[in-house]
């Protein structure tokens, strides 16, 4: 948490996320170490760590969200909802937060 009581953008990662975080700065960076590690293909390994940044850069630009809000985004950046999904979610929410 920031000195202030706000979470911080790594408080919003699941334990799974951390994990995967953990692992990839102890190989380094390297991809194809990492991917080697959890048993997958590179490109698999990619999407996993492309949809984590997506995650963090979500929290990032929506600090001001609802935790509706903001879980509905991780929830769709971690690739569980669909678009469609997460825009009539995300529509649905704002409405009744304005009371419509």
């Amino acid at each position: 948490m920031a000195a202030d009581g706000r979470k911080q953008w790594i408080d919003y990662l699941t334990p799974e996320d951390l994990a995967f975080v953990k692992r990839f700065l102890l190989a380094s960076g390297t991809l194809k170490q990492l991917a080697s590690e959890y048993g997958i293909s590179y490109p698999t390994l990619r999407l996993r760590l492309d949809r984590l940044i997506d995650k963090v850069r979500l929290i990032d630009e929506h600090t001001e969200a609802s935790p509706f809000e903001l879980q509905l985004r991780m929830t769709y950046a971690d690739g569980r909802i669909d678009d469609e999904t997460f825009r009539l979610l995300l529509e649905a929410h704002r409405n009744e937060a304005a009371g419509r």
